[in-house]
C-alpha cells in the first residue's frame, strides 16, 4: 500500500508539471505579446518583456497546484499586470513600441481593455482605480494613438468625430 501511495506520489508532480507546460505553450505568445505592448519595447527587441512573463509565469506556476476551476490564463494575466503595475517606473516611454507615446498607466488600461477584451469595471478592480478614471485613462491613450496615426500618416487618418 505503501509503494503504491509513493508511485503517485512521485507522478503526481510530473503530471502537474506537464499540465503547466501545456498551459505555457497555449498561452505564452499571448501573454509575452501583452508584455511587449504594456513595456512599450519593439517586438524584436523586448528583454523587459520577457522578463515580466517570465516572473509572473513563475508566480503563476507557483499558485498552480492550489488552482481550483480558475482559469490559469486570467491567474497569468493578473500576475503580469500587478507586476507591471508595480514596476511601472521602470518601463518608461520607449522611442521603438507601438504603445511607446503613452504613459505606463495608460498602457495598461489600453492592453487590459482593448488587447485584452477586459471590461472597464473588471480593470478597475484589477488595477484598484475607479471606474472613471480608467474610462479617462482609455480615453486619454486612445486620443494619443490616434494622434500618433495621423502624424504618421502626414494627417490622413482622422479621428472618427
Amino acid at each position: 500500500m505503501r509503494q503504491r501511495r509513493r508511485a503517485t506520489a512521485r507522478r503526481a508532480p510530473a503530471h502537474r508539471a506537464r499540465e503547466f507546460e501545456a498551459f505555457v505553450a497555449g498561452a505564452a505568445g499571448r501573454l509575452l505579446h501583452a508584455a511587449t505592448l504594456l513595456t512599450a519595447e519593439p517586438p524584436a527587441r523586448n528583454p523587459r518583456a520577457q522578463e515580466l512573463l517570465t516572473a509572473a509565469l513563475a508566480a503563476t506556476y507557483t499558485r498552480w497546484d492550489r488552482l481550483r476551476g480558475e482559469d490559469p490564463y486570467d491567474i497569468a494575466r493578473q500576475e503580469l499586470t500587478e507586476r507591471f503595475a508595480r514596476a511601472a517606473w521602470r518601463f518608461p516611454r520607449a522611442r521603438d513600441g507601438l504603445l511607446s507615446a503613452l504613459t505606463p498607466r495608460e498602457r495598461l488600461v489600453l492592453v487590459l481593455c482593448l488587447y485584452e477584451g477586459i471590461g472597464e469595471e473588471r480593470t478597475a478592480a484589477l488595477l484598484g482605480l475607479p471606474v472613471e478614471r480608467v474610462r479617462a485613462l482609455g480615453t486619454r491613450a486612445v486620443r494619443a494613438m490616434r494622434a500618433r496615426a495621423r502624424r504618421r500618416d502626414g494627417g490622413a487618418a482622422t479621428d472618427g468625430r
